[in-house]
């Protein structure tokens, strides 16, 4: 099983990033996926999630700033960040969970830095 998250970076404040993750080895159509982020010395914390479903869940702060979509046909899995703020800055990663039985599985994660 491989997640593989791309499109970090450094950004300056109020702008945009988006960020990818390529699955394999998953049944990527019946697993729900989502985006985390963690800080040092911080909890990993979702930040939006998909489900195989196509429905979708966003952290608070991130509401009408950031957009989670999948692409079955691609087996990937996409985070478009808008107005960002310093506050977003993070590793990334990626989750998928297998409907079935939760099986979940991280990818490697990629850094989001929002700075002037």
């Amino acid at each position: 099983v491989q997640l593989q998250a791309c499109g970090g970076g450094l950004v300056q404040p109020g702008g945009s990033l988006s960020l990818s993750c390529a699955a394999s080895g998953i049944i990527f159509s019946l697993s729900d996926m989502s985006w985390y982020r963690q800080t040092p010395g911080k909890q990993r914390e979702l930040v939006a999630g998909i489900s195989s479903f196509g429905s979708t869940n966003y952290a608070d702060s991130v509401k009408g700033r950031f957009t989670i979509s999948r692409d079955n046909a691609k087996n990937s899995v996409y985070l478009q960040m808008n107005s960002l703020k310093p506050e977003d800055t993070a590793v990334y990663y990626c989750n998928s969970e297998f409907r079935r039985n939760h099986r979940a599985y991280w990818g490697q994660g990629t850094q989001v830095t929002v700075s002037s």
